[in-house]
């Protein structure tokens, strides 16, 4: 990052201050009575969503569950009531882990969790990202004042006495920064390995499934380079009359230039951060699909040229056939295409530092520190301090910290590249 005066920095985030939008704390009413944790099972499949799911035998092969996609595992999901012998099963250790992992959140430390789980190593990871951010929101000067996580059960697999479960836990932390009160959710998702041993059921292992690591599919730089020159061929300009505009100033060409809304950019990504706009084709890793629905939604136009690896642009799926360019759902490609000088259409300018943001901003992130970019977020508010709070696709995420220091995708060689959309495109 850049160094600026402290004169420079503060009178560059009052400005920002007086145009940043109110958080709609709305959404978010106190109860009658605090509670630390909200424990909740969901009952089959909600009325008018998802389509309903055909029943799988009790006992499958594990392959199977490591293989399903993502997509299919976060649309299934049956949670029968705790009654009866079921209540004496492996679904009270469930309960009672999301319990304890609320409790950790709450207290920013996983100890609530090492005495109930015998993964240590997973124990460890927790450890690794509660310090991080408790030692984050010190610096920031934050104080989480409440807690709430509720559980889905998404899929279940019984063999004996062996459980293998996938949990979605949306987790909701009330904040309150320098007298600033704002709603910060996510969504992450969990397989538990349980075992039963002298008459009771134990969590034997934790796999939190980093859904932000997995890049999609992406052309290798060779089929880049054949599909660009294919794409140039097709669309070389024959040579045409030089007409001088300075002598016929009635065809003199009009700007067509489109302002960026911003405004409308987060309140699209506010809207679709937890559920996907069936305009859309929704992905197994949807994160830049989304930022660039949002940034679409801001009035940015598209850049339709009929080669996957060029331009920014989406037409869906003609004949089971793919019909979006690479930059519009690759997370690095996005990156390579808003890097690119351009002189219309969408453009962007990087920035040195998250706090030169603003609303409608995206963020790229690189987990290894090896140029490759893995995960998008779009800006949607701002803290107290005037620094980003961003919406998240894949690993559903509204208004959260600009940095991921919470997530289990962040690593001591992240790098981050920060893109400041221009406003007239």
């Amino acid at each position: 990052m850049s160094l600026r005066s402290d004169k420079q920095t503060a009178s560059r985030r009052a400005g920002r201050q007086e145009r940043q939008p109110l958080l709609n704390l709305s959404a978010f009413q106190p109860q009658p009575a605090l509670r630390h944790v909200q424990q909740h099972v969901q009952e089959g499949t909600k009325k008018g969503g998802a389509k309903q799911q055909k029943p799988e035998p009790a006992a499958t092969e594990r392959s199977r569950l490591g293989a399903s996609s993502m997509t299919s595992l976060m649309r299934s999901g049956d949670s029968p009531p705790l009654s009866g012998e079921e209540a004496r099963g492996w679904k009270p250790v469930v309960h009672q882990y999301v319990s304890l992992y609320n409790q950790a959140e709450t207290e920013q430390h996983a100890a609530a969790v090492d005495g109930f789980v015998a993964d240590k190593e997973h124990c460890g990871r927790l450890h690794g990202r509660l310090n991080r951010l408790r030692e984050r929101d010190l610096l920031r000067g934050v104080l989480p004042s409440r807690s709430e996580t509720k559980a889905e059960l998404v899929r279940v697999q019984e063999t004996g006495a062996e459980a293998s479960v996938l949990i979605r836990l949306h987790i909701k932390r009330q904040i309150e920064h320098r007298g600033l009160r704002y709603i910060e959710e996510r969504k992450e998702v969990e397989r538990l390995w349980l075992a039963a041993a002298d008459e009771r059921w134990h969590i034997v292992r934790i796999e939190p499934i980093i859904a932000e690591r997995r890049p999609r599919f992406e052309l290798s730089f060779q089929e880049q380079e054949e599909e660009q020159q294919q794409e140039e061929e097709r669309f070389r300009l024959r040579s045409v009359p030089y007409l001088n505009y300075d002598l016929f100033a009635a065809f003199q060409p009009q700007s067509t230039r489109a302002l960026y809304r911003r405004d409308l950019a987060a309140a699209y990504a506010d809207r679709w951060w937890n559920e996907p706009n069936p305009a859309y084709e929704e992905f197994e890793v949807n994160c830049t699909n989304y930022i660039s629905q949002s940034v679409f939604a801001g009035n940015a136009p598209m850049n339709y040229t009929g080669t996957r690896g060029s331009g920014w642009w989406y037409k869906g799926r003609n004949g089971g056939r793919e019909w979006w360019s690479y930059s519009w759902s690759v997370s690095n490609a996005l990156t390579n295409y808003l890097s690119t000088p351009r002189q219309s259409g969408l453009r962007a300018r990087v920035v040195d530092s998250a706090e030169e943001l603003q609303l409608g901003d995206v963020i790229t992130y690189d987990w290894n520190g090896d140029n490759r970019f893995q995960h998008s977020t779009i800006v949607t508010a701002f803290d107290a301090a005037g620094m980003p709070l961003v919406n998240a696709n894949t690993v559903p995420s509204r208004h959260r910290y600009w940095d991921y220091r919470d997530s289990y995708a962040w690593t001591g060689q992240t790098r981050y590249r920060f893109f400041h959309i221009e406003d007239q495109l």
